[in-house]
């Protein structure tokens, strides 16, 4: 390893299923990929299952199953801690962390109506809205933070002096569950979803789910008819009227170092709050470049940087958003975007870069199928590749490539330690 450089890239929600739309394809079987296909042709492949058969994780669980980290004989602490950590709002034990969807409802019955607000939420708008909510929602005794992050996301926190705030509560966002901490997408694609009450599963926390419960219930009566709710139904833009929460976690992530469980140096390329909390929490180098869809400058940012670390992780987002909105050939392009910006630069720089002999992971976090509409537990496909690796007949980054591929299926906490001993064993 001490004279090999590591590529280790997740695309957010790559998994998927075969869509008529594609002709029974999946988007990355249809997507033109040559230089993905480059990669892979060079290396090994199989597949993934990123936290355990029979859940659908969220990207944040998934991501430190991915790094070596699958929380067996821990209680996770919850995703809301990692975003809030990732944003830049200051925790401490005992106060209450939450992940939320600026959303759409029907004011009256509470039905949901888009949990993302038509995906159309600008930096004003959710700064209005966060700027709203601080000036006009009080809770007795209660100090909160808000904070937009990106479109539709919001991150809150929740502290009483001297009290500790119960995690276990149930969420407000009906399209996912919390179980050990861990948040699990439901299957949302049958019945009508309504805003949800939080719900104490422990006496110790009733006392947050009767702060989360007034703060929605507040929340909601504001933000019905305010002036940026006014302005987007000008624009036939959905409102903003709700926050659908979930994820609650009142812990302070202490886990160890990525650099001393692997004795490698990890950076990180990333610009979601939850991987720049996951970076943070984990002790990695953190580098940003840009909006998440700007793949070349990513690209860029990575080939000056790859020389100072022996590992550099980036996650790409782009994939899991055609995925949760249904777009089979949208997710298809991006696709071929990613490939054509992020993989060709990478390809035509790393000969320049270094002297150093530079290897790939490529994989997921999980699957998004375009025909589900949501997270799911479908195996991810995953590939090894770089010069010297025993290859076996992979030609493509697929999912029907990854089943004939000979690393078989593993999970994710076996990701990194199969591909290094992959490295190991390479041909001299």
């Amino acid at each position: 390893m001490n004279q090999s450089k590591i590529i280790y890239v997740l695309l957010d929600g790559i998994g998927d299923l075969p869509h008529p739309d594609l002709n029974y394809l999946t988007p990355l079987e249809a997507a033109y990929t040559p230089h993905l296909d480059r990669i892979a042709r060079m290396g090994v492949s199989g597949q993934v299952v990123s936290v355990g058969d029979g859940i659908a994780p969220q990207s944040d669980i998934a991501v430190f199953n991915m790094l070596g980290y699958n929380f067996r004989d821990i209680e996770y602490f919850g995703r809301g801690v990692v975003e809030c950590i990732g944003c830049g709002i200051e925790f401490r034990e005992g106060d209450l962390a939450l992940r939320g969807n600026f959303a759409t409802i029907d004011s009256t019955s509470k039905k949901i109506l888009d949990r993302r607000a038509g995906r159309i939420v600008t930096e004003a708008d959710s700064s209005n809205i966060c700027d709203l909510i601080r000036k006009n929602v009080k809770i007795e005794g209660v100090e909160f933070s808000i904070e937009p992050t990106i479109g539709h996301r919001v991150v809150l926190r929740f502290r009483k002096e001297e009290i500790t705030l119960g995690e276990n509560i149930t969420n407000t966002d009906p399209a996912y569950d919390k179980i050990n901490g861990i948040g699990i997408a439901l299957d949302t694609s049958r019945g009508d979803l309504y805003v949800a009450k939080s719900n104490p599963k422990d006496s110790n926390s009733q006392l947050s789910a009767t702060i989360i419960n007034q703060f929605s219930d507040q929340v909601i009566e504001l933000l019905d008819n305010c002036s940026v709710n006014v302005n987007r139904k000008e624009k036939n833009l959905l409102p903003i009227n709700c926050i659908l929460l979930r994820d609650a976690g009142n812990r302070y992530p202490h886990l160890q170092s990525i650099n001393d469980k692997y004795n490698l140096d990890f950076a990180s390329l990333v610009d979601m709050p939850v991987e720049i909390g996951i970076s943070q929490i984990l002790g990695m180098k953190l580098y940003n470049a840009g909006l998440p869809n700007e793949y070349e400058l990513k690209a860029i940012e990575l080939l000056k940087v790859i020389d100072n670390h022996d590992v550099v992780y980036v996650h790409i987002k782009g994939p899991d958003e055609f995925g949760h909105d249904g777009n089979a050939k949208g997710k298809k392009r991006n696709i071929e975007e990613i490939d054509q910006l992020f993989f060709r630069k990478i390809l035509e720089g790393i000969s320049t870069t270094t002297g150093k002999e530079i290897y790939f992971i490529i994989s997921g976090d999980h699957s998004t199928p375009c025909i589900k509409k949501a997270h799911t537990d479908d195996p991810i496909p995953i590939i090894v590749s770089g010069q010297g690796i025993k290859k076996d007949t992979t030609s493509r980054f697929t999912e029907s490539n990854s089943k004939r591929g000979s690393l078989g299926k593993i999970y994710g906490y076996q990701v990194l330690n199969t591909a290094i001993k992959q490295l190991d064993n390479r041909k001299r």
